[in-house]
């Protein structure tokens, strides 16, 4: 099944845009996703499982590399954008 993310990040960081720009970057890194960056938010799409296990990774590898930070995510499963 795809799956759609919209995730938005908030460090608690006052250099906030390193921590944003590691994890999209990162987030490109990951064949088979496709990644749509927009000035509050980036989408996410891939099967449901990739989605799910590149999320789990990157909020740890975040967490370790930046610290803290909320993350405001909207998941759509089955719906594909153009």
């Amino acid at each position: 099944m795809m799956l759609t993310v919209e995730i938005s990040m908030y460090p608690f960081n006052e250099d906030y845009k390193r921590p944003i720009l590691g994890f999209i970057e990162k987030l490109n890194t990951y064949a088979g996703l496709r990644v749509q960056t927009s000035a509050t938010s980036t989408l996410v799409v891939g099967e449901h499982e990739q989605v799910m296990s590149v999320l789990t990774q990157l909020l740890a590898w975040s967490h370790a590399q930046f610290g803290k930070a909320v993350y405001v995510v909207k998941f759509i499963p089955g719906f594909e954008p153009d």
